[in-house]
């Protein structure tokens, strides 16, 4: 996002030489929804010689910043305070924007948001019904949630999947299928997980579960999640 800003209504100061100068200091915050920083905080000065012919001239400042990715979706704010130095004189001014964000619901535990069967990887619309070919690949996407942070919003996450049939029996494991960590300025709210596994092509007809285990490495988690499924030829 890029921002800029002009300010007037500043006194002007004279030095020696009759000359008149401004100076001015602004600090600018970015919040997200929930009032949480965005990014880190930054101010700057600004402090310039007046002339005769800037009677129409205001005092401008950019700033730009990046938007996390999987920041929530809703209004945003950019707060902005400056202070005239030399009338000695403050003023505070708020800007608001919209973010919009993929929607995952919060979790105060370990948590899988969004389980949903797609087509390919291209992450197309959920199938409705969720029903494969024996000889193809399935694919499954969902959204990690609810686990704890570090140092520096420190997370780490490992996921896995299992096949069930109906009956409850397992056919298929992968307990360490990914993992996935990091820290930064603003907290990752969720991780995205996908998981595809061939279908076999004398894989038997019949309905299936698909159940996403998930360990949080920072706050000492485990969940799990089920997705029936069907196989037809």
């Amino acid at each position: 996002m890029f921002f800029s800003c002009r300010l007037t209504g500043y006194q002007s100061a004279v030095t020696g030489d009759n000359q008149r100068s401004v100076k001015l200091s602004w600090t600018l915050e970015v919040s997200d929804p929930s009032g949480v920083p965005l990014v880190a905080g930054t101010k700057g000065e600004i402090a310039e010689p007046i002339f005769p012919q800037d009677k129409n001239w205001y005092p401008k400042f950019l700033h730009h910043f990046n938007i996390p990715p999987f920041v929530p979706g809703g209004a945003y704010h950019i707060k902005i305070t400056a202070r005239d130095e030399v009338g000695k004189a403050d003023l505070t001014s708020q800007l608001e924007f919209q973010v919009r964000g993929h929607a995952v619901e919060p979790s105060p535990a370990l948590a899988a948001r969004n389980l949903r069967f797609v087509k390919d990887e291209t992450d197309g619309p959920p199938l409705d019904p969720a029903v494969y070919h024996p000889g193809e690949t399935l694919w499954a996407r969902f959204d990690i949630t609810g686990y704890k942070y570090g140092d520096k919003n420190h997370y780490s996450v490992e996921y896995g999947l299992a096949i069930l049939r109906e009956s409850g029996e397992q056919v298929f494991a992968q307990p360490a299928a990914a993992a996935d960590s990091n820290e930064s300025f603003y907290p990752q709210r969720y991780v995205p997980g996908a998981v595809s596994l061939n279908l076999q092509p004398d894989v038997p007809e019949g309905s299936y579960t698909l159940m996403i285990t998930m360990e949080d490495k920072v706050g000492g988690q485990m969940a799990e999640a089920r997705r029936g499924f069907r196989i037809q030829k």
